[in-house]
C-alpha cells in the first residue's frame, strides 16, 4: 500500500524559512572562503573552517526546518537521534574538504571542480542521510532518476558558489550568489523528496524514534546559534564584508597570480631617472 505523502504539512511556511536558512548559511560561508583568500597562510585554516561550518549548518538546518513539514497521513513520522546528527557531521566534513582544496588551491580548473563535486556529494549524502533516519510503519523507495537529478543540482550549484567565492569581490557579490545557492539547495532537496514514495506496512504501530517537535526544534538550536556567532564576526570584520584583498597575502596564494600594488612600481624604465626611484616600500 502506498502512502500519501505531503511535504507541505505547513504550507508555504516551512519552504520560505527554509530557503532563508540556506541563503544565510550560503553567505557566511562563502564569505569566510573569500576571507581566506585575503589572509596570510596561518589565518587560512581558520576561515575555511569557519566557512565550511557555517555552511554544513546552515544545509542541514535549511533540511530539516524543510522536514518539518514533511508528512505520511497514514503514519506517524519519527526520526533517529544518532542518524540525524550523523547527517550534520557529514554535511560539514564534506563541504570542508572541498572548500579546503579551493581554498588552497585556486577556485579554478581542477581544484573548483573536484572541490564542488566534493561539497555537493556532501549536500548531497546529509539529505539522503538525514531521510535514512526517518522512523515510520513503511519503507521510503526512490526514483533512481530523480535521485540523480537532485545529485547533479547539488553539485552543480556548489561548483558555482565556490567559483563565486573565488572572485574575491564585494558584498554584494556574495549576497547574489549566496541567494543562488540557496535556491538550488532548496531545489534539491525538494527534487529529492519528489523521488520519494513510502510502501506502507500492514499493521499499524508507533513507529521507533524521537517525533520532530521534540527532536529537530531542539537540535536546531546549536546550528542557529553558530550562524547567528558566525554573522557577527561578518559584520565586524570590515575587510571581509567589503571584499578589499590584503595584495601581500593574495599574492602567496597557490593558484592566484601576484598582482602589483601600484606602490612603488613601475610599468617600465622609461628612463633613468625612473629606473633609479626608489620608494619607502622598496628599500
Amino acid at each position: 500500500m502506498q502512502g500519501t505523502v505531503d511535504g507541505f504539512s505547513y504550507g508555504l511556511v516551512t519552504p520560505l524559512v527554509a530557503y532563508l536558512m540556506a541563503c544565510l548559511g550560503g553567505a557566511l560561508g562563502l564569505r569566510c572562503t573569500t576571507r581566506s583568500m585575503l589572509v596570510t597562510r596561518s589565518w587560512r585554516p581558520g576561515w575555511l573552517a569557519l566557512g565550511s561550518a557555517a555552511i554544513g549548518s546552515g544545509i542541514w538546518t535549511m533540511h530539516f526546518i524543510a522536514m518539518m513539514g514533511f508528512s505520511v497521513q497514514e503514519s506517524p513520522v519519527n526520526y533517529d537521534m544518532l542518524m540525524t546528527f550523523a547527517s550534520l557531521g557529514v554535511a560539514i566534513v564534506m563541504v570542508g574538504i572541498g572548500i579546503f582544496i579551493v581554498g588552497y588551491r585556486g577556485a579554478s580548473g581542477t581544484a573548483l571542480f573536484t572541490g564542488g563535486t566534493i561539497t555537493g556529494l556532501g549536500v548531497a549524502s546529509m539529505h539522503y542521510l538525514g531521510m535514512a533516519g526517518m522512523r515510520l510503519n513503511g519503507k521510503l523507495e526512490y526514483n533512481t532518476l530523480t535521485v540523480a537529478a537532485s545529485v547533479v543540482i547539488a553539485v552543480a550549484a556548489a561548483i558555482a558558489a565556490l567559483w563565486a567565492a573565488g572572485q574575491v569581490r564585494g558584498f554584494l557579490w556574495s549576497v547574489g550568489a549566496s541567494l543562488v545557492m540557496g535556491l538550488a539547495v532548496s531545489g534539491m532537496h525538494y527534487t529529492g523528496m519528489a523521488a520519494l514514495s513510502v510502501h506502507l506496512h500492514g499493521a499499524t504501530s508507533t513507529p521507533a524514534g524521537d517525533s520532530p517537535a521534540s527532536l529537530l526544534a531542539p537540535l536546531m538550536i546549536g546550528p542557529l546559534a553558530f550562524l547567528l556567532l558566525a554573522g557577527v564576526v561578518v559584520m565586524f570584520d570590515p575587510l571581509m564584508v567589503m571584499g578589499k584583498p590584503d595584495r601581500s597575502a593574495a599574492e602567496q596564494k597557490p593558484g592566484i597570480p601576484a598582482h602589483h600594488t601600484g606602490r612603488g612600481y613601475m610599468p617600465g624604465p622609461r628612463s633613468r631617472h625612473h629606473a633609479d626611484v626608489r620608494t619607502p616600500q622598496n628599500r
